[in-house]
């Protein structure tokens, strides 16, 4: 028997599976993690845009930052598509992904104490490092060069206001609204396409990915 999706929008929303003609958004969250699973980006989009606001609410209830929930639940989201395979089914794929938002905001709160302890206890004292100038050994240059290929590649696909959006966002630290604005794209595409830029960093080896997961 077809039951009516948890959480559904309206009448006639169906619990969906891969029967020809079921739209994704009628899908469960079991059925649309199960293609997760196998790599498909329109299932997790779904999901995606699913649960986006419920776990941004969930993340901002404890960081209290804007600035911060966007760069959590971004990862939060990065780490669930990666991680996907490692889904068990112990609990709901929803259950899940709290999981790892829960995770990356203790961690985060975590090394923001360990922040704030350290600037206290360094007083006064200089910040700048007192090590003596430093270079690249051979491996570390070839290791660079690699990763530098490896992101050339990765990007190439990129739409320029994508690019534009991740530079705003992470050198300029501006927030969702004005690249929203200077883009003349919705807050939904800037997130979405932001998501995609870290996304394809990581593959590149460029961003260290955070391997807690609950």
């Amino acid at each position: 028997m077809i039951r009516p999706v948890e959480g559904s929008r309206g009448p006639g929303t169906v619990e969906g599976s891969s029967e020809p003609g079921t739209p994704l958004t009628a899908w469960s969250d079991e059925a649309l993690f199960e293609r997760v699973c196998s790599g498909s980006e329109a299932h997790f989009n779904v999901l995606y845009a699913r649960y986006f606001r419920r776990i941004y609410a969930f993340v901002f209830q404890r960081t209290r930052n804007h600035a911060d929930t966007e760069e959590l639940v971004q990862e939060t989201f990065t780490v669930v598509f990666r991680g996907a395979a490692n889904y068990g089914g112990r609990a709901s794929p929803l259950s899940w992904i709290y999981g790892v938002a829960k995770n990356l905001v203790l961690n985060h709160l975590r090394r923001a104490r360990v922040q704030q302890q350290r600037i206290a206890e360094a007083g006064e004292q200089t910040l700048a490092t007192t090590s003596p100038l430093w270079s690249y050994q051979p491996d570390q240059q070839l290791r660079l060069r690699r990763c530098a290929r490896a992101i050339d590649e990765q990007i190439a696909g990129l739409a320029d206001w994508q690019a534009e959006a991740f530079f705003l966002r992470h050198s300029e630290n501006l927030p969702i609204r004005e690249i929203s604005r200077r883009t003349d794209r919705s807050a939904d595409a800037v997130r979405s396409g932001l998501y995609r830029v870290k996304r394809l960093l990581l593959k590149a080896g460029a961003l260290e990915p955070d391997t807690d997961s609950p």
